[in-house]
This record gives C-alpha cells, structure tokens and sequence, in this order.
C-alpha cells in the first residue's frame, strides 16, 4: 500500500512538473518569431538544466537502489532535454557576445556534470555515499533556485500588481512543489523533500500574493504576457525540477 501510494504521489508530481517545464516555450516561440534572444536571461535555464541532470542521476540504479526512484528519471530527463533545447535555442539567436558567455557557463555546467557523474561513479563504493554526495550537490542547486520567486514576489507587492505572475504558474508550482515533498517524504528520503519545503511554501505565497492583489492592478491580456520578468521565472522549482524552472526576461512595456 505504500509503494503503491508512493508512486501515485510521483505519478502526479510528474505531471505538475510537466506543467513547470513547459511554461517557457511561449517565451522561446517569441525568440524565435523575432530571431533574437533580446534581453532574457539564459542563467536559469542553465541551472535548470544542471539540476534536471543532478536529479535524473540520483533516480538511477548507479545512485539510488535499482529503480526506487524511478519518477524521478522520467520526468528529470524530460526535463533535461527540454532545458537542453531552450539553452541551445537561446544560444543560436544570442548576441556575439552573449554567445561567447553562454558557452563559459555551458562549459562550466558540463564540468560540473561530468565531475558529479566520475566522483559518484569511481570514487564512492556503495549506494549511501553516492545518495549523500549526488542529492547534496542537487539540494544546493535547486536551494539556489527557490530564491527566483522572491524577487517576482518582491515586484508585486511594489507595483501591487499581478501582471507578470499568472495564477496558473503559482498553482503549478505549489501543487509541483507539494506532491514531491510527500514523495520524499514517503521514501524517506529528504533529498527529494527537503527543496520542496522551500518552494512549497513559496509556491503559496504566490498564490496568497495574488489573491491579494489581483484587482489592484492593472492585468495584461495572458495572451499577450511574457512568462519571465526581471531574469526570474516565475515558476518555483522542486527538487527536480527546476524547471524549474527558475528564470528570466524583460518587462515590455
């Protein structure tokens, strides 16, 4: 009964973070109608993307025991792939100098990569150590993430306004947020729920936030909004996700 409910539990997280990672294809189909990356942020999408591959590796057999974690692979490789694509999609349409730097930190997340994958691989001996090591590594990645909502937050209650934060987003990443914290906590594993109890709570302020001041300003068609303001996404990621999704743009006026 509780394997059962535990895989119901990252069945659903699955589909939220879904939700999560696809929320910036609006903004990249903007990029790529216009061929230019203008001035939105590849950062986040980077860190996404570190982060989706930190989380798949911890779901495998290598990390954890056989497929225990299994959600957690199908829906990080999912995610690797689509963070992959927006970073290559960014990438192509940036500026010569944007390029130059986009490929500094490209280089750095594949190190950092390609560091995480041989020290758990060779130098550590038994599925424990490759646990403490791999989700330590994630943990801090996806803390760094959760701080993106507070500058959104931080420009609502400035402007008392909810433009730039769609309902939608916030309730996709309370709901993200919650179902993998019950997940980790389930497994017992507080790798998986210890992120989430940061973008959990966030997640709900935003929800709060909005409901606050959502007649108090004024609302742009959703139409016609952009996903990301300030560099920040306004999505709050899981310990898989995110997707993220952290991450960034312009405001238009």
């Amino acid at each position: 009964m509780g394997s059962t409910l535990r895989l119901a539990i990252g069945l659903m997280g699955n589909a939220a973070s879904l939700l999560l990672y696809a929320a910036p294809i609006l903004t990249f189909r903007k990029v790529i109608r216009k061929k230019n990356s203008e001035e939105y942020s590849y950062v986040p999408y980077t860190f996404a993307l570190f982060n989706c591959f930190l989380y798949t590796w911890y779901g495998l057999p290598v990390v954890s025991n056989n497929w225990e974690n299994f959600p957690l692979v199908t829906i990080n490789g999912l995610g690797f792939f689509m963070e992959s694509s927006f970073v290559l999609i960014y990438f192509w349409f940036a500026s010569s100098k944007s390029k130059k730097v986009v490929a500094y930190v490209a280089v750095a997340v594949i190190v950092g990569i390609c560091i995480t994958t041989l020290v758990s691989t060779f130098a550590l001996h038994n599925h424990r150590q490759r646990k403490v090591f791999v989700g330590s590594v994630g943990l801090v990645a996806s803390v760094a993430m959760y701080g993106s909502p507070l500058v959104v937050m931080k420009q609502v209650i400035k402007t008392r306004s909810v433009e730039f934060m769609p309902f939608s987003l916030s309730l996709f990443s309370f709901m993200a947020s919650s179902l993998w914290m019950t997940y980790g906590l389930l497994s017992g594993d507080l790798f998986i729920a210890c992120p989430s109890l940061i973008g959990s709570p966030l997640g709900l302020s935003q929800i709060m936030l909005y409901c606050i001041y959502r007649n108090k300003g004024l609302i742009a068609d959703p139409s016609k909004m952009d996903l990301e303001i300030n560099g920040l996404e306004i999505i709050a990621p899981h310990p898989m996700i995110n997707g993220i999704n952290g991450t960034n743009g312009k405001i238009e006026e």
